[in-house]
């Protein structure tokens, strides 16, 4: 009971010091507890979701259902009306309907602007049956009784400002067709982004599916008493084993697997962020420790001298930080509510809609939450805890203070020479590795290696380097620089473990900026190198060309040529027999000019002739194949094709990587003309001269289809990059947590120091050291601690970034680029992180009474 109350003591006495070390823990639980909470409630939204919009039994085409419908076609698998008949006289069926629904469409308002989310949601067109009522409310208007009519989904009605009356065009590949809106809908639950409209079921088939008569599933409800499992045997009895049917909880099911994925990758992401930022906290916490242990050595030997054994004292700091860790935990907790809420708002203004009504906060968040925050902050405070129990009584006869263990020192820097060494080994192996699995391995081996190293080895280097750091910054300010570098360098532990703090997030940073830069680079280069179109046309969200949308495109002046460029699922089977499933490119063969593929034996042109086709380099090393083999095609909905290798094209480059070429006249011969693909891009050139009015006539031609976009090879280029720069701001964002709390450490260290040397502040004010003088010193100290953490960052991620860059090159990204403006825009960004770091320590110290100071222990 003793150990705690002194432990309660103590930690209400140092509760300003303690209130940083908190703060990290506070940041670092929050990011977990809000990670959680944020997945479990998108997991609650779309489980509402998909329990009010799933049938009792629904029937799908075998080959898939509305859900994961092919782009290639931009229709849905069909079946006749006749089969909603069947279902009905089914045993047990209390209600069947047809349904009709579309995912690749476009709607466009009366201003020509896409309706639609621009994010990963979809747009959904259907028809409007009374299943519909099961999950929405007509709350406005009537439901759609003509081809003149659409009911729209409330949400995206106030998001673009529609009402009853508007005129909506939609646009599929049967056609354009417009409609005035009949009626608004709400859902009964939360949508989560998807933009909805509902026609009357004539007008949807003939519209969407390109003929009446057609439906894409069958709802059935059960009768009362009959389970959803037996509706399904009776159904499937009836209507035969040709059709994919689910029941309620496994249409569930797969929806949930739809969206699994994503969310998983955002969780995972955030978690692996949190843990980076748990990571940084640690530092702040031992170094918290350690100096709180240092300064209370006189008081640790005289608790020893009265009888306090060690395990006492190492318990007592032990304590501490359970107290600690429970206060920033529960904190922390309750932060994490607040910042799963913001991460809704990001995600509905990123076009994804989020309720704070399906908000779900599971009973393991917060335990979860409790436990990482005080296990961390513990074992954190382990070494200082371990080095307080070992303060002998005779301590308390000297001056606060423990010395160095000069052996320590020694064993520390082998232990970390040897880590780094092991480390830079590794990232060489997988910077020279052959393959891309055991490079991977390699790599992860070297960061971790390497990280390790340069933090139980950041103390021996901090003398070097915060030297030099001081002959170029410090030096300029006279003996006010000298006095803050020899501050610096007064404990080498403590300026290492608070510049690897820093060094952590600023070595992600920098090392990811190598890796985006050289993708730009190396993707800039293969574009000059291969891509010979001046114009690409394409989606953003990967939806076909629509036939009007391109037969509009290839009537514009100026051009050259067109190609057009289709993607088709194939079975190949090769000349021993052995079968895979493929995605074979079906281009014109213009596109021998659009793009120059390196061939390494045949003739590419060859490949586009009767019955002909070409083959990448590793699926001919692979299977064995050469040119003037047969190989054996059965496309999907259509009829076997034996085609001759012209061609096998090198692997080598990121675009059309391994892909197989056939004529797309060679796969009309063997499809049916409504399971020929759309193309998914078109490329075209100009003629000679004409590219700037070509490139006008494109977009003019394209105008009254939002959905697409033109884009020439600068265009394209412009594009990479911002796509790029978005995902890692993104993730420079999500890395800011870690640096926020590494700031933390600055402050907190300064803070303690300042502590520390109180009576040698007051020494130097009494000797005529001005306050300006004195804050300063104190700021020129923060910033070469951060400097010093910085360099070891931007050095270490540069050798990570390099390492990957050479290992991704085995996948085409072969073009090195350190971005040297942004390294130099971190570096001195970390001395203005510095200065801010020591504001307020800096302020605390300027107002210190001096008589006070002297007279302090």
């Amino acid at each position: 009971m003793s150990v705690l109350k002194t432990s309660l003591r103590n930690f209400l006495a140092h509760k300003g010091r303690m209130a940083l070390s908190a703060v990290a823990v506070l940041l670092s639980v929050a990011f977990v507890s809000g990670t959680l909470v944020f997945t479990d409630t998108m997991n609650t939204t779309f489980d509402k979701l998909f329990a009010v919009t799933a049938s009792d039994v629904t029937v799908s085409p075998k080959n898939g259902s509305v859900s994961d419908e092919t782009p290639q076609t931009g229709r849905p698998e069909a079946f006749p009306a006749s089969l909603v008949e069947q279902v009905r006289k089914a045993e047990g069926v209390q209600a069947a309907d047809g349904d009709v629904t579309s995912l690749s469409v476009t709607v466009v308002d009366a201003e020509n602007k896409n309706v639609g989310p621009t994010g990963g949601a979809p747009t959904i067109a259907g028809n409007w049956s009374p299943e519909d009522l099961r999950s929405v409310d007509l709350v406005s208007g009537h439901e759609p009784r003509g081809p003149t009519d659409v009911v729209v989904d409330g949400a995206t009605a106030d998001k673009h400002g529609l009402k009853l009356g508007d005129e909506l065009r939609t646009i599929s590949v049967a056609g354009d067709f417009t409609a005035k809106i009949s009626g608004i809908v709400d859902f009964k639950v939360t949508n989560p982004g998807a933009t909805v409209v509902y026609f009357d079921t004539a007008t949807a088939q003939r519209e969407l599916l390109g003929k009446e008569g057609l439906f894409t599933q069958v709802l059935a409800e059960a009768k009362p008493g009959v389970s959803h499992d037996a509706l399904k045997k009776n159904i499937a009895a009836s209507i035969g084993g040709d059709y994919k049917l689910q029941t309620a909880a496994e249409a569930a099911d797969a929806g949930r697997e739809d969206v699994a994925g994503f969310l998983d990758v955002m969780k995972y992401a955030m978690l692996g962020f949190a843990g980076l930022a748990f990571l940084v906290g640690i530092f702040l916490i031992v170094n918290t420790f350690s100096m709180l242990v240092a300064q209370r050595t006189r008081e640790i030997g005289l608790m020893r001298a009265i009888g306090s054994s060690r395990k006492q004292v190492n318990r007592s700091v032990l304590v501490e930080a359970v107290l600690l860790g429970v206060v920033g935990s529960i904190a922390g907790v309750a932060a994490g509510v607040g910042l799963a809420v913001g991460l809704m708002e990001l995600m509905s203004s990123m076009g994804m809609e989020l309720s704070t009504r399906d908000l779900t906060v599971k009973w393991t968040t917060p335990v979860v939450g409790l436990a990482l925050g005080v296990v961390v902050t513990v074992l954190a405070a382990y070494i200082p805890a371990r080095r307080a129990g070992k303060v002998s009584p005779m301590a308390a006869l000297r001056d606060a203070g423990t010395p160095a263990d000069g052996k320590a020192g020694r064993v520390r820097g082998a232990i970390g020479l040897a880590l780094t060494a092991a480390g830079a080994a590794a990232l060489v192996t997988a910077a020279r590795a052959a393959e891309a699995s055991p490079g991977s391995l390699w790599l992860g081996v070297g960061v971790v290696l390497t990280l390790l190293g340069f933090v139980v080895i950041g103390p021996l280097l901090a003398g070097g380097i915060v030297r030099a750091l001081g002959a170029v910054v410090l030096r300029v300010f006279g003996p006010v620089g000298r006095m803050a570098e020899r501050n610096a360098l007064r404990n080498p532990r403590r300026t290492g473990a608070t510049g690897a703090a820093l060094m952590i997030g600023l070595a992600l940073v920098a090392s990811l900026s190598v890796v985006g830069s050289s993708m730009v680079a190396s993707a800039t280069d293969e574009l000059d190198k291969s891509v010979g179109a001046d114009f690409i046309v394409q989606s953003g969200t990967g939806q076909p060309i629509v036939p009007q949308a391109q037969a509009a495109l290839e009537k514009a002046p100026g051009l050259d040529h067109v190609t057009e460029y289709k993607w088709v699922d194939a079975t190949v089977t090769d000349p021993r027999g052995k079968t895979t499933t493929a995605d074979l490119a079906a281009t014109e063969p213009t596109y021998v000019k659009d793009l120059r593929r390196e061939v390494t034996a045949g003739t590419l042109t060859e490949a586009y002739g009767p019955g002909a086709m070409s083959v990448g380099s590793d699926y001919a090393s692979e299977h064995g194949v050469k040119v003037g083999d047969v190989l054996t095609l059965a496309f999907k909905g259509g009829e076997k094709a034996k085609l001759k290798v012209a061609a096998i094209t090198a692997d080598t480059g990121n675009v059309d990587n391994g892909a197989m070429y056939i004529n797309i006249t060679t796969l009309a011969e063997h499809l049916p003309a409504d399971r020929v693909p759309q193309s998914l891009l078109l490329l075209a050139s100009a003629k000679d001269g004409q590219e700037t009015q070509a490139y006008q006539a494109l977009k003019d031609a394209l105008a009254p289809y939002p959905q697409y976009k033109v884009s020439n090879q600068a265009d394209y280029k412009e594009e990479l990059k911002n796509q790029v720069g978005q995902l890692l701001n993104i993730v420079y964002g999500l890395l800011a947590l870690a640096i926020v709390v590494a700031i933390l450490g600055v402050v907190n260290t300064l803070a303690l120091s300042v502590v520390e040397r109180t009576r040698e502040i007051g020494l130097m004010r009494a000797i005529g050291l001005s306050r300006r003088q004195l804050r300063r010193m104190i700021r020129l100290e923060s910033v070469v601690i951060a400097l010093f953490g910085a360099l070891l960052g931007l050095g270490l991620g540069m050798g990570w970034g390099t390492a990957a860059q050479k290992l991704l090159a085995l996948e085409g990204l072969g073009v090195l680029e350190i971005p040297w403006p942004t390294i130099l825009t971190v570096f001195v960004g970390s001395a203005f992180v510095g200065l801010f770091a020591a504001l307020v320590p800096a302020f605390r110290a300027g107002r210190m009474n001096v008589l006070n100071a002297i007279a302090s222990e």
